[in-house]
């Protein structure tokens, strides 16, 4: 692991040539962002001075250093995107990018990289643009500290964040997306690394992956998202130390895995999400000393997920535990800490002597019958749910515990 991301930081370093400066200010020879461009050679380097200038469908097709000065503003004037990079060895940092153009025929955006290697996107900020960063076919990009806003219109007319399609190696960290459509969008994009990120308010996801193979993503934060992350379709998606929090909703989750294969979920805390974690077609998934704290639902596994392993687990304060729908099998469940675990521990090894089944009846008479719900917490679930865990007979027999632990674990 960390020789892979040694290797994409080699990649992502660039050495520039020493070059010439050309200095953009409002009081300059050089009047226009497009002259400075024109009038720069391989290598150089374009410093722009605070101000606002007019920056539309501008093509950066050499390689440049273009730095920002007390934060000067490129702007669209929502008339088409605002800059392109369609060159390898670009270095942009400290700009804003600003009113990229918006509309259903192409997806404009503030900033496109397309078909390039080695660019370095740094202290940025994109405000009313409609994707904030594109990336396409293109690698060893790194996007940093960079700050990207949407622009309220709503989630059918807002795009996303950071959107990937066809890239290799894009790592993209410390970052803060927020009223986007998807916070991070990769689709096609493999070995890339997110860590670092605070995405929030995004109307779909916080970080969405599509057909995408191979990526790790660790310490970022998805809070108040429709939903805090899905994964569809992938496979060898590896997630570590994040943080799910208060992704509330009828369809909302922490996290969504869907068809997603070889995955390993590690360190992560999924807390107050009306859903923590739901898997459906999963295979060959590693749950390992993760938070499941004060959610509606803890996990939802669907009965189609297999050879998966969930193991020292901390499952606390959570209204349901676990829900599927219908009768799990080759899934693996051990020492996991569970507060509703009532056994006991006679030879005091710290594992309980008797099995627990996180899947109570009344949690699947609400996968059934929804308006059940209004009976939480009354006596008659009470008797119910007891009855069931001394002889069971609906919920599923394969979904139990046989090791499950009396204290709360440690992720250290």
């Amino acid at each position: 692991m960390k020789t892979f991301f040694v290797s994409v930081s080699l990649c992502l370093f660039i050495s520039f040539s020493q070059g010439r400066t050309i200095i953009l200010s409002p009081t300059s020879s050089t009047k226009t962002f497009h002259d400075a461009v024109n009038a720069a050679k391989d290598f150089d380097t374009i410093l722009i001075r605070a101000g606002v200038y007019s920056c539309i469908n501008e093509t950066i097709n050499k390689p440049l250093t273009i730095i920002g000065e007390n934060l000067p503003a490129l702007d669209g004037q929502l008339k088409d995107e605002v800059l392109v990079v369609m060159s390898d060895n670009v270095n942009i940092n400290g700009i804003e990018i600003r009113n990229s153009k918006r509309g259903s025929m192409k997806d404009f955006s503030g900033l496109r990289v397309f078909k390039s290697r080695n660019v370095r996107i740094e202290n940025c900020t994109l405000n009313n643009t409609y994707f904030g960063i594109y990336l396409s076919d293109s690698k060893s990009v790194l996007v940093k500290k960079c700050k990207s806003k949407g622009a309220n219109y709503g989630k059918s007319d807002t795009g996303n964040g950071i959107h990937l399609w066809k890239c290799d190696s894009i790592t993209i960290e410390d970052n803060h997306l927020e009223g986007h459509r998807d916070g991070i969008y990769l689709e096609f994009a493999k070995h890339c690394f997110m860590q670092n990120n605070l995405c929030e308010k995004n109307f779909r996801y916080g970080l969405h992956f599509m057909f995408s193979d191979n990526d790790t993503y660790e310490n970022n934060t998805f809070t108040n998202n429709g939903t805090g992350v899905a994964v569809m379709y992938s496979k060898g998606v590896h997630m570590f130390n994040n943080k799910f929090e208060n992704n509330w909703g009828d369809a909302s989750y922490g996290l969504l895995l869907k068809d997603m294969t070889n995955g390993i979920i590690r360190g992560n805390t999924f807390e107050n999400n009306t859903v923590g974690v739901t898997m459906e077609g999963g295979s060959n998934m590693r749950f390992e000393k993760n938070n499941f704290f004060k959610n509606g639902y803890a996990i939802k596994v669907m009965a189609n997920c297999r050879l998966d392993t969930f193991v020292r687990n901390n499952f606390s304060g959570n209204t349901f535990d676990a829900s599927t729908n219908g009768e799990l099998q080759e899934n693996l469940f051990e020492n996991n800490y569970w507060d509703k675990y009532e056994g006991y521990d006679l030879n005091r090894d710290k594992v309980g002597d008797i099995p627990y089944r996180p899947v109570s009846l009344y949690s699947v008479l609400v996968e059934q019958m929804p308006y059940a719900v209004m009976l939480m917490r009354s006596f008659t679930i009470d008797l119910l749910n007891r009855a069931e865990k001394n002889i069971p007979s609906i919920v599923p027999e394969t979904f139990v515990d046989d090791k499950p632990l009396m204290h709360l674990i440690s992720r250290k």
